[in-house]
């Protein structure tokens, strides 16, 4: 199995030069955010190991919101976000971005503060990278390369299909897939169809992961006697924030919808990002990370096959602590309408959502962490859409393919590959086609 690495590159953007950046950017593209696969400055389709990728500039346009705390809103200079989810080690896949994509890259970052002709652009973005304190990968271990042959052997299957049946009969199931068997191992040798088999797991991956899925819980057992002797202090904390929490209930505005709109439902896949500030204090930013901890190893051990909690649409999904923890983004890639997204959180998982998010400004109010928040809708997509950013290019390494998609090509590889067990689960298989 070979896992999946995220990268993100933040740096500020120089004083003066945010409007050239935004037409540097726009030239990557071919429709509006989205980029050309073989744009000049970076050939995101160049890159066999990428699977989604984007430039954001991070504006905290909701910075004054925390003046309802009482305090003054703090200092947030216009940042580039350079992010995306790949194959393998992230380290070595910047090595990649650095040998091929360096002069354009370059002219990027160029607008960013620290950065001249003369740096080293590989140690420069490491220098500015940073990890996300969460992360979420839909199928851990499925990559680029399976995704394409597995698109490639459902095409190649269906358009056969029809033929089949009418030589063979409808009702005559081993037959039709004795015959669909056939045709792969044909197209195969012709070289028309590949089906790459797994890499080994890299054993280093490998007793990092299983260091990090013992050491969490063995982490909180050992916490739990000062937990349990602190819950009723923390409980009481909890409630009396939640009561004194300012309710900021603001519309969006029109043309700021309009900007992200333009951007939203060109494939069936869409980006999403926002950035907002934490709640101030010490047990808000506490309470944030931990909920981010739990977030972030449930998705590594428990939601690692296609779906996180109910909602099973999202590709890759990232939330990152930034400016000295005072502000949180995230980003996500997310099959169908931002509505529908949003509805899809709001019904099935709303208390993880509230686990979160009620720790940032602005976010609906919650009752014990868990309840109400998200489900005041109207108000929560209020504040989705104040805080969303658009990305100034995203890249997509699979247009067209859902995640829906993707297990399903991913099944009907695996009836390729391994008999079924009976006639029921033939049938089952070739209606996947």
């Amino acid at each position: 199995m070979t896992p999946q690495s995220t990268f993100l590159i933040l740096a500020p953007i120089r004083a003066g030069q945010l409007a050239e950046l935004r037409a540097l950017l726009a030239s990557m593209n071919k429709a509006p955010g989205q980029a050309d696969p073989a744009n000049s400055l970076v050939p995101f389709g160049r890159f066999e190991r990428l699977h989604v990728a984007r430039f954001v500039i991070l504006e905290l346009h909701t910075a004054d919101d925390i003046s309802k705390y009482g305090l003054p809103p703090h200092e947030w200079a216009p940042s580039l976000a350079f992010l995306g989810d790949c194959d393998g080690d992230g380290e070595s896949f910047l090595a990649e971005l650095a040998a091929y994509a360096g002069p354009g890259l370059k002219k990027i970052f160029s607008c960013c503060e620290g950065f001249t002709g003369e740096n080293d652009l590989r140690a420069w973005m490491e220098a500015h990278s940073i990890r996300p304190q969460a992360n979420y990968v839909n199928w851990l271990g499925r990559t680029v390369r399976q995704v394409r042959e597995e698109a490639a052997l459902h095409q190649s299957l269906a358009a056969c299909l029809p033929k089949i049946v009418a030589e063979v009969g409808r009702d005559n199931y081993r037959a039709i897939r004795q015959k669909l068997l056939t045709h792969v191992e044909i197209a195969k040798a012709e070289q028309r169809l590949t089906l790459t088999p797994p890499e080994p797991t890299p054993l280093g991956w490998l007793i990092n992961n299983w260091l990090h899925k013992l050491g969490v819980p063995l982490f909180f057992l050992l916490l739990s006697p000062l937990l349990l002797v602190a819950a009723p202090l923390l409980a009481w904390r909890l409630r009396m924030l939640e009561r004194s929490d300012p309710d900021i209930v603001i519309r969006p505005d029109r043309e700021h919808i309009r900007r992200l709109s333009v951007l939203e439902d060109h494939d069936v896949t869409n980006q999403f990002n926002v950035l907002g500030d934490v709640k101030p204090g010490l047990f808000r930013l506490l309470l944030l990370r931990t909920g981010l901890l739990l977030l972030d190893y449930s998705a590594r051990h428990i939601y690692k096959r296609g779906y996180l909690t109910r909602v099973k649409t999202i590709h890759f999904a990232r939330w990152v602590l930034v400016d000295n923890n005072r502000s949180l983004f995230f980003a996500s890639n997310y099959d169908g309408s931002l509505e529908s997204y949003m509805d899809d959180f709001i019904n099935k998982v709303a208390w993880g959502l509230n686990l979160v998010f009620s720790n940032g400004v602005g976010y609906p109010a919650t009752r014990w962490l868990l309840k109400k928040g998200a489900e005041r809708e109207q108000h929560f997509k209020y504040v989705l859409r104040r805080h969303q950013l658009p990305s100034e290019v995203w890249y997509k390494a699979y247009p067209g393919l859902t995640a829906f998609d993707l297990w399903r090509n991913s099944l009907i590889r695996q009836g390729v590959e391994v008999r079924p067990a009976d006639e029921a689960a033939v049938r089952a298989w070739l209606s996947l086609i």
